[in-house]
Formats: C-alpha cells, sequence, structure tokens
C-alpha cells in the first residue's frame, strides 16, 4: 500500500511535470509570436533611418554647388522698368547679380555689358505685374534672361542670375 501511496505521488508530479512543459510551450509561442512583429519593427526603423541619412547626403551634393564651385559674381546694377499691363501704370525696381562660370566670361560681359542691359530690359518690360508678382513668374524671368543673356554671349557662362531687389508698383 505505501508503494500504490508513492507511485500515485509520483504520477502526480509527473502529471504536473508534463501540465507544466505543455504551458511552457504555450508561453514560448507567445513569446515568439511578439518577438517577432518587434524585431520586424526595429528592422524597418533601421532601414528607414539608414534612407534618410544617406539618401539626403546624395540630394545635397547632386543640388547645391559647394562654396569652392561658386562662379564669378558681377553686379549689374538697378533696373527701372515699365511693365506690360495695359490697365494700369506697373513699374519693376529689380537689381540684378550674374553668376558667371569664369573671369573670362566676365570679362566678354563687360565688352557686351550695354547689349546686356538692352535685353534685360526687353525681357522685364515685356512682363506684367500679375505675372512677376508670383514665385513661378519670377523663376521663369530667371531662366528667360539666363537664355537670352547667353545667346549674345559667344563663350556662354551665366550660370545664374540672382534678383538682389525684386520691387513691383502698380498706381
Amino acid at each position: 500500500m505505501a508503494e500504490e501511496v508513492k507511485e500515485a505521488k509520483e504520477e502526480k508530479k509527473g502529471g504536473s511535470k508534463k501540465i507544466l512543459l505543455k504551458e511552457e510551450k504555450k508561453g514560448g509561442s507567445k513569446k515568439i509570436l511578439l518577438i517577432l512583429p518587434l524585431l520586424l519593427v526595429l528592422l524597418a526603423g533601421a532601414g528607414g533611418a539608414y534612407f534618410f541619412l544617406f539618401a539626403k547626403k546624395e540630394k545635397k551634393e547632386d543640388n547645391a554647388p559647394l562654396p569652392s564651385q561658386v562662379g564669378v559674381m558681377m553686379d549689374l546694377g538697378v533696373f527701372t522698368v515699365n511693365l506690360a499691363d495695359r490697365d494700369t501704370d506697373a513699374y519693376a525696381r529689380v537689381s540684378i547679380t550674374l553668376e558667371l562660370s569664369n573671369e573670362k566670361v566676365r570679362q566678354e560681359v563687360d565688352k557686351r555689358l550695354p547689349i546686356i542691359k538692352d535685353a534685360i530690359i526687353d525681357v522685364i518690360s515685356s512682363k506684367t505685374s500679375s505675372f512677376v508678382r508670383t514665385p513661378e513668374g519670377r523663376e521663369s524671368l530667371r531662366l528667360e534672361l539666363i537664355k537670352r543673356i547667353n545667346t549674345i554671349l559667344f563663350e556662354g557662362g551665366v550660370r545664374n542670375i540672382y534678383f538682389t531687389e525684386f520691387v513691383v508698383q502698380t498706381t
């Protein structure tokens, strides 16, 4: 009888061990289900951080010129021009600075300065006040001026035009 009680106790202990092992296995699968999404989120975060940190550096190198790559600057002065508005009198006061590719182009601009200034006046005076007041209009004007001046110069060489003052007045 003592042996039967002892075997029953061992079976209970063994049975409880089996139950505990089953519960631990269930808990283990729950841990995997919790760890797997956490691991995926961490990997996605690392990939996103890599993309944003390294992709921006490449874009900056492509778009922005380095300070050593800035061309020769030449101030052309202030232009006060009537605009092409039909119903009202409109005026623009624009200060322009040219960015040139090198000193040789600067010498050519000096030789052709009256022709360049005339071309600038023609282009600006052909625009309306409502056109030049918008950022898109000023950008379009900038591109048109660059193209027009580069056709006057044999070497080309105007990289950019900067409006250092831009005032439009209508009466």
